[in-house]
């Protein structure tokens, strides 16, 4: 299982408009862009969004659902990877005095990746993941405070 966290110098109420944002899921989940939300109202539990992954010249469609939401405290997501199958991401957004704790586990839930899963992949996901919440950080931090959209 590949676990990391970020301190995020912003508090929880700024970390979590930025994830119930779908517009902004590409502004911090490494390799997608072109988010949008395709059915439910995110991030309430069943609501998708769908988005393009790109690398290189390479390009495919992704959807991501929403499996459990505790706002502001808890969202969990199940990414659907085509042939690779799905991966579960949960995110815990922990107020740590005036700052946020954000932790994401994530690991292979179903299809090949699942059966294959080992620490060779959870050392790649670690280093995806230590680009994906210096990204969150990065988006929350220059976000200006008054701007908070809530979807």
């Amino acid at each position: 299982m590949a676990v990391r966290h970020r301190l995020i110098e912003r508090p929880v109420e700024d970390v979590w408009a930025v994830l119930a944002d779908p517009t902004r899921y590409g502004d911090w989940v490494v390799g997608t862009s072109d988010s949008a939300p395709d059915e439910g109202i995110w991030p309430e539990v069943g609501a998708d969004i769908t988005y393009t992954v790109r690398l290189g010249r390479w390009s495919a469609q992704g959807r991501t659902v929403v499996r459990r939401c505790e706002a502001p405290h808890v969202l969990e997501l199940e990414a659907e990877s085509g042939w690779l199958g799905t991966a579960r991401i949960a995110l815990k957004v922990r107020r740590w005095g005036r700052n946020t704790l954000v932790i994401i586990d994530e690991h292979p839930l179903r299809g090949p990746a699942a059966k294959l899963h080992n620490t060779a992949v959870d050392a790649f996901v670690q280093v995806r993941h230590r680009s994906m919440l210096a990204r969150l950080a990065e988006v929350v931090e220059k976000t200006p405070r008054g701007e908070r959209q809530v979807v």
